[in-house]
């Protein structure tokens, strides 16, 4: 079931996503600073393409200074848009009976959007 959510996600949108954030991530990895966030935007990406039957997991050393830090920057300079858009997606989306499980999955890119250090992809 996991394999046909994909295919039709990657059909009505997915890929546009997914392509976003590597456009992005390669401008960032561009430069030196952007590096760390450039490779957190390729952890969007990795999820946006292949979202079903997978999911985000915070890892034991995610409470440390240095992933509050980034995460802090992360939102300020555009994280909380990136987590707006993924939300008012996921409300249009789930207004339907069909758009529903693609609601759920852009919800689950707005909780990646608001803090991505500190986070893995798992397969579920």
């Amino acid at each position: 079931m996991s394999i046909l959510g994909n295919i039709i996600w990657l059909l009505f949108g997915g890929i546009v996503i997914a392509i976003e954030y590597l456009i992005g991530s390669i401008v960032l990895i561009l430069t030196i600073a952007g590096i760390p966030f450039g490779v957190q935007t390729l952890k969007m990406a990795a999820l946006a393409i292949w979202p079903f039957g997978r999911d985000t997991r915070v890892h034991s050393r995610a409470s440390g200074c240095l992933y509050i830090i980034m995460n802090v920057i992360w939102l300020l300079f555009g994280g909380i848009w990136i987590a707006l858009t993924h939300m008012i997606f996921g409300l249009v989306l789930c207004i339907t009976i069909i758009g529903i499980p693609f609601g759920l999955q852009h919800f689950k890119l707005t909780s990646l959007a608001l803090n991505p250090f500190g986070r893995d992809i798992v397969r579920i």
